[in-house]
C-alpha cells in the first residue's frame, strides 16, 4: 500500500534556485507536496513570515547579505515555534555545532541532502509534540485560574449571603410594621429590592464557584428544551429565529433541571446580545459516545449544543469568556456572570463544556452531560401551603454570624415560638442540656467554627432523638456533602431567606400545626 504523500509549507532561504530545487526534488522523494517560497534577505524573510504560516524554515549557512544564524535571528524575533533546518555545502564541525546551540533544530549538508526528508519529519513531529504540550500548559493554567478564582467566589458569597440574610429578613420585618403609603415604607422597600437584586448576583456567583445547593433527579433533556422553548422565543425576539433538532433516542442524565434551564436561558440571552441585526439560534441533542479521551474524559454522555449566527468572538475574547465579571458589553449593560454561572452550574453537573467560535461567523457553545441508566423521575406535585407559619414549639437554634443569629430569634418568636440560641456547636449543646423541657427542632448553620452543624446534630439526637432538625448554609462546600447534610430527606434552606420563608420552612419541618 503506497504511503499517502505529506503536505508540507517550506520557507527557503538560499540564493541558489538550483540548490532550492534539489531540496525539493529531496522532499518529494520523501514524500512531502511541498509549498514553498524562496527568499534571500532578512527583509524577506520578515515579510515572508508574517504573511504566512509555516512548517518547516531550511537555510543555507552562507548567502550573499545574509547567513543562518541571521535568519535563525529573524525567526527567533517573530515569536513562532517553526523549526529551523541548516541546509549547507562544507562548514567545519564548530560551526554546525554552533548553530544547534544557538536554537537550529538539524543540520544537513547539501551532499547528504537524501537525510533531509528523516530530519524533516523529525523536525516535525516534535513540534508536533512541543505545540502540544504548550497547549495543555495553557489549558492547565486557564482551569487553575478558574478554579482559584471559583474557591475566592465561593468564600466571598458564603460570608455576603450571611449579610444579605440579616439586610433582607430586617428589611422585611420593618415591611410588616410600616403601613403601605407611608413614606418610609417605600425607603425600607428599595434597601429589601436591593438586597433581592444582590442576592442574583450572589447565586450567580455560587453557580459559576460550583458551590450552590442542587436538586439534581434524572430528567429528559428534551422535554425539558421543549417545555422551555415559548420563553426562549419570547425572550431572544421576533428578530431572531430558534431552531431545535432534538435526538428521537435521547438517553436520560441526572442534573438539576432549574440550573439547567438557567444554562440555557444564559445561552439564549448571550447569543441574542450577539446577534442585533438578527440571526438563528440553534439548539441540537444527541447521544454521544466519547472514545478519545480529549477535553472530554471517555465515556456515554448527552450532548447539547447551542449554536448562534452573531458576531462571534476572537481569541483572547474566547480565552476568558468563562471569567466571571469579564463582559465585552458596554458598562452597565452586562455584569459577566452569565456565562460564567453556566461553567459552574455544568461542572458541578458533572459534565464538560466547551466553546468554539470565528469572528463575523458565530459561536457553538458544547455540553456534555454523563448519560444515566435510570427512568425519569416524576415531576414534583405542586406545592400548596395549608397551614399557619406560627408555631409554639421549642427551637434550639445554632449559629455563628451574629447578625442572623438576632434575625432568626425575632422571626420564630414573633411566630410564637420559644427559641434557644447559642453561637456554636458546643454552646449549643450545654443550652440542651440545661433545657428541663422538650427540643422539638435543631435549626443549625452547616459550617461553624469547632464543630459543623451535621456534627452538633448527631451528638443532639443522640440524647434528644426526636429533634427535627433544619440546616442553613450560604454555600455548600465539601465538608457539607461529605458530612451528608445533602442526603435525600434532609431539611435545607439555602442563605439568604426571608423571614416568612423560614417561619413557613420550620413549620413545615416540624409537620404543620
Amino acid at each position: 500500500m503506497a504511503t499517502r504523500p505529506t503536505p508540507l509549507r517550506a520557507l527557503i532561504v538560499e540564493d541558489r534556485a538550483a540548490d532550492a530545487d534539489l531540496i525539493l526534488r529531496e522532499l518529494k522523494r520523501g514524500g512531502f507536496v511541498t509549498t514553498h517560497e524562496r527568499v534571500e534577505t532578512a527583509d524577506a524573510l520578515r515579510a515572508a513570515l508574517d504573511e504566512h504560516a509555516w512548517d518547516i524554515l531550511l537555510s543555507d549557512y552562507y548567502l550573499p547579505s545574509f547567513d543562518a544564524p541571521g535568519a535563525l535571528a529573524v525567526l527567533q524575533a517573530s515569536g513562532q515555534d517553526v523549526p529551523f533546518i541548516v541546509v549547507s555545502g562544507s562548514v567545519g564541525e564548530d560551526t554546525a555545532v554552533a548553530a544547534m546551540r544557538a536554537g537550529a533544530t538539524d543540520y544537513i549538508m547539501k551532499d547528504r541532502l537524501q537525510r533531509l526528508p528523516a530530519a524533516v519529519a523529525k523536525a516535525l513531529a516534535e513540534a508536533a509534540v512541543r505545540r502540544e504540550r504548550l497547549q495543555l500548559q495553557q489549558d492547565l493554567a486557564r482551569v487553575q485560574k478558574l478554579e482559584a478564582i471559583g474557591r475566592l467566589a465561593g468564600g466571598v458569597a458564603h460570608d455576603f449571603n450571611n449579610v444579605l440574610t440579616a439586610i433582607l429578613g430586617s428589611a422585611e420585618l420593618l415591611m410588616m410594621d410600616t403601613p403601605p403609603g407611608e413614606h418610609a415604607r417605600e425607603e425600607v422597600e428599595i434597601i429589601r429590592d436591593a438586597a433581592v437584586r444582590a442576592q442574583d448576583l450572589i447565586r450567580q456567583l455560587l453557580a459559576f464557584s460550583a458551590r450552590q445547593v442542587l436538586q439534581p433527579v434524572v430528567l429528559d433533556v428534551n422535554d425539558l428544551i421543549t417545555d422551555l422553548g415559548r420563553m426562549l422565543r419570547r425572550l431572544i425576539g421576533e428578530d431572531l429565529t430558534l431552531d431545535t433538532d432534538l435526538a428521537r433516542d435521547l438517553r436520560a442524565v441526572r442534573a438539576d433541571p432549574g440550573q439547567v434551564e438557567q444554562v440555557l436561558v444564559n445561552l439564549a440571552v448571550n447569543a441574542r446580545d450577539a446577534m442585533p441585526d438578527g440571526g438563528r439560534l440553534a439548539i441540537r441533542t444527541e447521544n454521544a459516545d466519547v472514545t478519545d479521551g480529549g477535553d472530554v474524559p471517555a465515556g456515554p454522555y448527552v450532548l447539547i449544543e447551542v449554536t448562534d449566527t452573531g458576531t462571534g468572538m476572537d481569541a483572547p475574547t474566547l480565552a476568558r469568556v468563562f471569567e466571571p465579571f469579564f463582559t465585552t458589553k458596554e458598562r452597565g449593560k452586562g455584569t459577566g456572570l452569565g456565562l460564567a454561572s453556566v461553567y459552574g452550574i455544568v461542572r458541578q453537573s458533572g459534565g464538560h463544556i466547551a466553546v468554539t467560535s470565528t469572528p463575523g461567523v458565530g459561536t457553538s457553545f458544547r455540553i456534555h452531560l454523563p448519560r444515566v441508566d435510570a427512568p425519569i423521575d416524576a415531576a414534583p406535585a405542586p406545592r400548596v401551603v395549608s397551614v399557619p407559619a406560627a408555631g409554639t414549639e421549642t427551637v434550639l437554634v445554632a449559629e455563628d454570624e451574629q447578625m442572623v443569629r438576632v434575625l432568626i430569634r425575632k422571626v420564630l418568636e414573633q411566630a410564637g415560638y420559644t427559641v434557644l440560641l447559642a453561637s456554636g456547636g458546643a454552646e449549643a449543646l450545654q443550652l440542651a442540656a440545661r433545657h428541663a423541657g422538650p427540643i422539638q427542632m435543631l435549626v443549625t448553620d452547616v459550617v461553624m467554627p469547632g464543630m459543623n452543624g451535621r456534627e452538633l446534630a448527631r451528638r443532639l439526637l443522640e440524647l434528644r432523638p426526636d429533634t427535627k432538625v433544619l440546616y442553613l448554609s450560604g454555600y455548600t462546600d465539601d465538608a457539607v456533602e461529605r458530612h451528608g447534610v445533602l442526603d435525600p430527606g434532609t431539611a435545607f434552606m439555602q442563605k439568604p431567606f426571608s423571614p416568612g420563608a423560614l417561619a413557613s420552612r420550620v413549620r413545615e419541618v416540624l409537620g404543620g400545626a
